[in-house]
């Protein structure tokens, strides 16, 4: 195998766990010797075992003299774990292959320097764009100070999210519903509005696939909820996992303890948005999925938030009564359309999914 074949492996390995690593990235290691690979491992949960210790408890002795092959930038300090540095210099490894530097401040090169000064030999961007890819929001969060949004929409042909009357169970299929359950698992939260709050009484969370158990870590659920309508006895309270009531009033409400209440400050399409995601940065929050109505939607596409929207359509039509995807204000010219471009199409189950980028 080439350089460039094993640090694909390592890729790969990094996208293993089904949910995400929150707040951490997702990293894989590779260990080669003579040809061979002696040691794989990936980051699967924040506190337990870095990839490259994974990988170097899987090598031994092999990885004297070995190469490691590692997605991300080797940290260089101790948080919940000790630094890998460390640990791949007592391994003794001959060179290290990084895909990316970590854009956290407090490795940023640090990493590849101390490598060097204990004599290992080090090469990065091999892969680089790939690497970046898997940890889209913690590079956003490093370097912008806000995670990544991915807005979910479920539509019919003709660009409908539910009835005249609010009655949209269930537009997609069973394949595409299953899908967003993984797309929840590799969100660090999921954000609602009250409205679609107190029209399906969702629970929004993660469930229905194999990797769910009791140790499970259920993303956080924000509720965009600026007068606090949203009852205590409702669904989305008493599921696993914690809540972000995000609201313009002074008001806290009856809640859990597992309920956090935060007032925001005002914008002209209610609570600044902005200002929620950058709250949700310094909570760790590296991806938010969205699964909310047109009203939120439309708030965040027009301030220019959302990054990424996947849109699964189905194969019926629900008429010009029923919602659509965004509440916009009336564009009156062709020039004023809002461009997307498409990253991907496929099939899942009867339906298809697009992953779309507006161009702002």
């Amino acid at each position: 195998m080439s350089n460039s074949e094993y640090m694909a492996r390592a890729i790969q390995l990094a996208e293993k766990p089904v949910f995400s690593p929150h707040p951490n990235p997702r990293v894989g290691c590779v260990i080669v010797n003579n040809d061979h690979i002696v040691g794989e491992g990936f980051h699967e949960f924040a506190g337990g075992p870095h990839a490259e210790v994974n990988a170097l408890a899987q090598a031994g002795d092999s990885a004297n003299g070995a190469t490691a092959y590692v997605s991300l930038e080797p940290c260089c300090f101790h948080g919940r774990t000790p630094a890998c540095v460390d640990a791949l210099v007592k391994a003794k490894v001959k060179k290290v292959f990084i895909a990316m530097l970590d854009p956290n401040p407090r490795v940023a090169g640090e990493g590849v320097s101390l490598l060097e000064q204990a004599g290992i030999d080090v090469e990065s961007g091999m892969l680089a764009e790939e690497a970046k890819a898997l940890n889209k929001g913690f590079i956003r969060r490093m370097t912008k100070g806000r995670p990544w949004v991915r807005c979910k929409i479920a539509m019919s042909l003709d660009g409908r999210t539910a009835m005249a009357n609010g009655e949209s169970q269930w537009i997609s299929g069973k394949a595409a519903r299953q899908d967003v359950q993984r797309y929840r698992a590799t969100s660090d939260a999921i954000l609602t509005g009250v409205g679609t709050v107190l029209a399906d009484n969702p629970r929004m969370t993660v469930r229905g696939i194999d990797a769910v158990n009791s140790k499970s870590r259920q993303p956080l659920r924000v509720i965009v909820d600026s007068q606090l309508r949203a009852k205590p006895e409702l669904d989305i309270f008493h599921e696993p996992g914690d809540v972000l009531v995000a609201t313009l009033s002074d008001q806290k409400g009856s809640y859990k303890e597992n309920i956090n209440v935060e007032k925001f400050s005002k914008s002209v399409s209610g609570i600044d948005l902005s200002a929620l995601l950058e709250y949700l940065a310094t909570q760790e929050i590296n991806e938010v999925q969205v699964e909310a109505g047109a009203k939120l939607n439309g708030a965040l596409l027009r301030e220019g938030l959302i990054d990424e929207l996947v849109i699964y359509m189905a194969n019926s039509i629900m008429g010009d009564s029923a919602r659509g995807l965004f509440s916009l204000p009336r564009l009156t010219s062709m020039e004023n359309k809002i461009e997307l471009n498409c990253l991907d199409l496929r099939k899942v189950g009867e339906d298809f999914r697009f992953t779309l980028q507006p161009v702002y």
